[in-house]
């Protein structure tokens, strides 16, 4: 977080069973779509018949595009896990030497399958011009897609080892992270999601480059306990003086249905 500085086509289709020459079914792609049934006698010997007519109820195509869309094995909305789903909401500080900070995070998208999610960072009072400053940030969850090693940022292999350090958690995998061989595989029963945030611009103004007072250059090293709900996290900005701030989060408990999914 900133830290202070000091079409689709309605045509007919016709297909012909071999065992029957004469006998022939047409399908109308639009009509099967809206009234979700096909009005074609099947008979249960037909099997060439009933894997079409089952292909049929499976597929559809998106408006004015060319694509077939496969409604059952394609999941409907992104893949989340325990608190971390879109629409979820953290809330919570930012240490920043000795002051303090209120943060409050949204997740806008979250896809495990693709080691990602995003959303919104808010933090209060950091300056006087911006006296709620909101920013868009986008994550890498590590596991076989991405590693400890960031690479990027202004960060080297000891910027990662102090960090990562800092998490309890993490004590198993110091000695073994730093080789290239070593993958970090994220199972259904891990404790713990180890993330990388990083905030890409201001909102609602994403011309901002710069502000007065504060930064978000840097990124957050961040760990999510699932069985507290709760999120840890050390921002990293090599030019500035305070580094290991400490961001600490806590899941807002919904009062509402959560998330559905459509198979």
């Amino acid at each position: 977080m900133p830290i202070p500085s000091v079409s689709s086509s309605g045509s007919t289709q016709t297909c012909v069973v071999k065992d029957e020459p004469e006998k022939k079914c047409k399908y109308d792609f639009q009509t099967t779509i809206e009234k979700n049934t096909i009005e074609t006698d099947v008979s249960s010997n037909d099997n060439r018949v009933y894997n079409l007519k089952k292909k049929l109820l499976l597929h559809a195509r998106r408006e004015d595009e060319d694509k077939v869309v496969n409604l059952t094995e394609d999941r409907l909305c992104p893949v989340s896990i325990s608190g971390l789903y879109a629409g979820s909401k953290f809330y919570g500080t930012q240490k920043c030497g000795q002051a303090s900070y209120e943060v409050e995070v949204e997740l806008l998208h979250v896809d495990m399958k693709e080691s990602t999610l995003n959303g919104y960072l808010s933090i209060k009072g950091l300056t006087n011009d911006f006296p709620v400053l909101v920013t868009f940030f986008e994550a890498e969850i590590m596991g076989p897609k991405y590693s400890f090693h960031t690479r990027k940022w202004q960060a080297d292999r000891k910027n990662d080892l102090l960090h990562w350090k800092k998490f309890p958690s993490f004590k198993p995998y110091i000695d073994t992270f730093n080789n290239e061989d070593f993958a970090y595989h994220l199972t259904d029963d891990c404790d713990f999601i180890y993330m990388r945030w990083k905030e890409m611009f201001l909102v609602p103004d994403h011309h901002v480059n710069t502000i007065n007072g504060a930064s978000f250059a840097g990124f957050y090293y961040i760990c999510y306990q699932r069985s507290t709900n709760q999120i840890k996290g050390f921002y990293f900005f090599r030019g500035h003086k305070d580094w290991f701030q400490e961001l600490t989060l806590n899941h807002v408990q919904e009062r509402a249905f959560g998330k559905f999914e459509f198979r």
